[in-house]
């Protein structure tokens, strides 16, 4: 009995007055399971954790160092006595015996414990559901983002040979070919101008299969969390599927060239007919646009030909991942000027850097040049994003309202106007832009508002506006489940200050004006609400209220919402089990957990769950009830 009073007030902090009978100087107990225990004071765990911390910064420190010699390097021009090639082919082992010893060690350890964090919830959530009973039900078929989609090349010519069966993007392949080969790599990864397809004698492709979409490039895993969890459930190649496409294409393309929106309707009728089940639909980011059109293009007579039925009769649920129905702001400035927060927000070496090897305006070539991109593009105009004094989601105790879009410190020329809405910016992007990517742009989107059902009924048949959710309905699919899950919490861009470029080396009109810092402005770049990368506004308006005007959706479709607010671990590199990151969110546990239940039939016990202020941002939306 003293024992346990000995240990209860040394562990517990009782503060009873009962002396000890069995006093140590080092008192030591078992655990349950046997192990020996030692009781440390707290003063020593701060002085070791000190110690930690201190070995971390010196790491950090030796290995920044090291980084710096590699960039440095890497940005070296012809006649500086490093040869890039040759550090390319650099033994690993011989840089390692240059580093000293307590450094390659520290390394090591942590290399190994944010490795344990990455793989927090390996196959545990679909284990714990598996418990409970819940199995594999519907057959699964998965819609990828941009970044989770490898590219490949098939070409055989000359030029693409060293590049055969290789991923050019999504890959170390890929950092190869971009820094010991960049032309090239240009010349592969970007489309014609003129027909949106493969420039003559390239021939790139999207990788297919689960490997195309699980991990980006070794050890940055995309969807290999949920493929882990849903194989506990039961879920193999026989009953799921990953449906990658070629993200550079318009959906037109896309089908055009790579018949996808074909074969994706022939997996979904094929997963149907073999389970018997309906199928889920799993769609991340970009995709959750191209499910979108293909709801539409599969139903349409002179395309999918599967008739009004269809949705209704094949597909059981759709599952719309951190969706970008609305768009996704950044995409504004890296066609405008090659630019986001990322290059913005840069110091002066890495910009140096950056606008060495790969300038301003040859990423706005690029980003151009793949018309898929333009898709991201904001949608909805200034009903949704604001006009010059109001926004839908200003804060009450905003300086600047979020409505103007891009803004111009001084306005005195054409170049720089006066400060622009979402409606006017796009027309300044048009105006500012060469005819081809102009033509392009107009001959495949549409990012306007359709206020009345006729209006939508006359949409369903111009696939141009089939991506834009406020243009086109739902399917008449009253059976249809829609289940929006999205993380918030993030800073988000949502909009930007500009001035004219004067630098007489560049080929651009404007620039992001990095040397604004003011209040609510960090270097030209205002930040809102969101998960990192998708705006709230375009993650949550057409599920919080979009998709509840009648007209949008006159079947009734049961549309569900569960937000995640963004709870990053502080020593997860991906944010570990409660991230609420655009991409990382794929790894968060509870986000499983909900797809699981869903692909095992049980969705109907999940219930919305609003963790922001969307509701309340979405009735301030300038987008009514008919009449």
């Amino acid at each position: 009995m003293s024992s346990f009073s000995t240990l209860r007030r040394r562990v517990l902090g009782d503060s009873s007055s009962e002396p000890s009978r069995a006093p140590s100087p080092n008192p030591a107990f078992k655990d349950k399971n046997g192990e020996h225990v030692t009781l440390v004071p707290t003063s020593k765990l701060k002085q070791l954790a000190s110690k930690r911390s201190k070995r971390r910064q010196w790491l950090v420190f030796g290995l920044g160092g090291l980084f710096g010699i590699v960039i440095a390097a890497f940005f070296a021009q012809q006649n500086d006595v490093i040869n890039l090639e040759g550090l390319m082919d650099m033994n690993l082992d011989s840089l390692l015996e240059a580093i000293p010893a307590g450094i390659v060690k520290d390394a090591k350890d942590i290399t190994r414990h944010e490795r344990e964090t990455v793989n927090y919830d390996s196959f545990t959530v679909g284990l714990h559901l598996q418990s409970q009973g819940v199995k594999a039900r519907h057959p699964v078929i998965m819609i990828p983002g941009v970044i989770s989609t490898g590219l490949e090349s098939w070409g055989t010519e000359e030029g693409s040979r060293p590049y055969f069966r290789k991923r050019l993007w999504g890959s170390w392949s890929m950092m190869r070919a971009l820094v010991l080969d960049k032309a090239s790599w240009k010349r592969h990864i970007m489309l014609d101008k003129l027909t949106g397809l493969d420039p003559p004698g390239i021939k790139l492709r999207a990788a297919q299969g689960f490997d195309a979409a699980d991990f980006f490039i070794t050890g940055y895993w995309i969807w290999s969390k949920i493929l882990e969890n849903l194989a506990t459930l039961g879920y193999d190649p026989s009953n799921a599927f990953t449906a990658a496409y070629d993200w550079r294409l318009s959906c037109e393309k896309l089908e055009l060239r790579d018949h996808y929106f074909t074969r994706l309707k022939a997996h979904i009728e094929t997963g149907f007919r073999t389970s018997g089940e309906k199928v889920v639909l799993i769609s991340h980011s970009m995709g959750s646009q191209v499910l979108f059109y293909f709801l539409h293009w599969v139903e349409a007579e002179a395309h999918g030909g599967g008739g009004p039925d269809w949705v209704n009769t094949f597909v059981d649920s759709w599952i719309n991942i951190s969706g970008s129905m609305l768009g996704a702001l950044k995409g504004y400035p890296a066609v405008l000027s090659g630019e986001m927060k990322d290059t913005a927000q840069l110091n002066a070496f890495a910009v140096y850097g950056l606008e060495k090897f790969l300038a301003k305006h040859e990423r706005v070539e690029l980003f151009r040049a793949m018309p898929g991109a333009s898709s991201m593009l904001p949608i909805g105009g200034n009903a949704v994003w604001g006009n010059k004094t109001f926004a839908p989601d200003d804060s009450k105790n905003q300086t600047v309202s979020y409505g103007t879009f891009i803004n111009f410190k001084e306005s005195n020329s054409t170049q720089s106007p006066a400060n622009l809405t979402v409606d006017e910016s796009h027309s300044y992007l048009m105006e500012n832009s060469d005819t081809w990517y102009r033509d392009q742009v107009q001959s495949t989107y549409s990012y306007g508002v359709a206020h009345s059902r006729a209006e939508v009924e006359r949409n369903g048949k111009e696939p141009r506006k089939w991506m834009n959710p406020l243009e086109t309905r739902l399917p008449i699919a009253p059976h249809l489940k829609i289940y929006c899950f999205y993380g918030v919490g993030k800073p988000t861009e949502r909009s930007y200050w500009y001035r004219e470029d004067r630098d007489p080396t560049s080929k651009l009109n404007v620039t992001i004006d990095t040397t604004f810092t003011n209040g609510g402005i960090d270097r030209g770049v205002v930040m809102g609400e969101g998960d990192g990368t998708v705006p709230l506004m375009s993650t949550g308006y057409m599920c919080a209220k979009g998709w509840r005007i009648n007209r949008y959706n006159p079947a009734g479709v049961t549309v569900k919402v569960y937000e995640m607010p963004h709870e990053p671990d502080r020593f997860s590199p991906r944010g570990g089990p409660n991230t609420g990151d655009h991409v990382d969110i794929l790894g968060r546990a509870s986000l499983n957990d909900l797809i699981l239940r869903v692909a095992g039939g049980k969705g109907s016990h999940i219930e919305d769950n609003y963790v922001s202020n969307i509701r309340e941002y979405s009735e301030r939306v300038k987008i009514d009830e008919e009449g």
